[in-house]
């Protein structure tokens, strides 16, 4: 059996969150059409708004179980009690016969889970070749904003039923580290909506589009579809982005006017973003070790040095945002 999309599916993905043009989002799409031909559990891992249900119904549609059920399961706010009917009801085996293929189930948000319910999901999980309490096996998709690893290890997830669930893991990059693919996004986005409000959708220009860009989207793909959701509905580019945070937080107001808004600021202040990212990188990658750094960056320490500190990356060092990875 095939396990590409269709004609029409193959559009789709390309226009929404999955597909795009940086190295990031290329290197995880063709691991994941690997992994999705495959019976082994999945684990999506990142932060809200980058796309882990998408991607859970993509490995489905992809996969030698197409033709079975996909079954969502919602594990935020549930007691012991509620969840175990729902997850009961979910793997209850299809005896007429009807449903071919395996089931997929895809768990979201399945770092919620209390121990009382990671150890209900435990017990129903197959083990080898048949399922948990005697249900049908399915595929297991499971997404989680955690790391599950350290959640393990301080006790609030049950190692077993992390090392079940995770047969593979593909974190999902964050919309600020694939900003490459936000023209790509923007215009799906302001296509989908002004056909859905029956208008006509809106074109951005190079600098408004730039602004957008500098932006540092901490609510990812979705929060970007909200501002294009907002942009189609008002039909004015200028007054649906008025008041627009970019990077650093501090709220100007936005005019796309030539005479009002610099094509040339904005590019300076995008590359002084690049700019800032890379020396980042390179200092995390050297545990801080500035000297190695601007080996690395092939600039002279004292040029770093400098750098460093006008980009504000010194009293940033010890903040949480400079810390993670991602």
């Amino acid at each position: 059996m095939s396990t590409s999309l269709n004609h029409r599916d193959d559009l789709a993905v390309e226009a929404g969150f999955v597909c795009g043009r940086s190295a990031a989002i290329q290197s995880l799409n063709a691991t994941v059409r690997q992994i999705a031909a495959t019976d082994i559990p999945v684990l999506l891992f990142g932060e809200s708004g980058t796309g882990k249900e998408v991607y859970g119904r993509l490995i489905h549609r992809l996969s030698k179980n197409c033709n079975g059920p996909l079954k969502k399961l919602s594990c935020r706010a549930l007691d012991p009690g509620e969840f175990h009917a729902q997850l009961k009801s979910h793997l209850r085996a299809n005896d007429d016969g009807s449903e071919t293929g395996l089931p997929t189930l895809f768990l979201d948000g399945v770092d919620e889970l209390d121990l009382e319910c990671q150890k209900i999901l435990l017990s129903f999980l197959p083990d080898g070749e048949s399922g948990g309490n005697g249900h049908k096996p399915v595929r297991l998709i499971a997404s989680t904003a955690r790391n599950l690893d350290q959640e393990s290890k301080a006790g609030r997830f049950r190692k077993e039923l992390y090392f079940r669930i995770n047969g593979v893991c593909f974190q999902l990059p964050p919309l600020r580290d694939r900003k490459d693919d936000i023209p790509a996004f923007l215009e799906h986005f302001l296509a989908k909506h002004a056909e859905e409000l029956g208008l006509e959708a809106p074109a951005l220009n190079e600098s408004e589009t730039t602004l957008l860009r500098m932006h540092d989207w901490p609510g990812n793909i979705r929060e970007l579809e909200n501002v294009a959701r907002k942009i189609a509905a008002l039909g004015q580019v200028r007054k649906a982005l008025d008041g627009f945070r970019p990077v650093g937080g501090a709220e100007s107001k936005f005019h796309p006017e030539p005479q009002q808004f610099s094509l040339k600021v904005a590019a300076r202040a995008a590359s002084r973003q690049t700019e800032r990212e890379l020396i980042l990188k390179a200092l995390e990658k050297t545990h801080w070790n500035r000297k190695q750094a601007a080996r690395d960056l092939q600039i002279s320490y004292k040029s770093l040095l400098y750098k460093i500190k006008q980009t504000g990356l010194d009293a940033s060092k010890n903040e949480q945002g400079v810390k993670e990875g991602w």
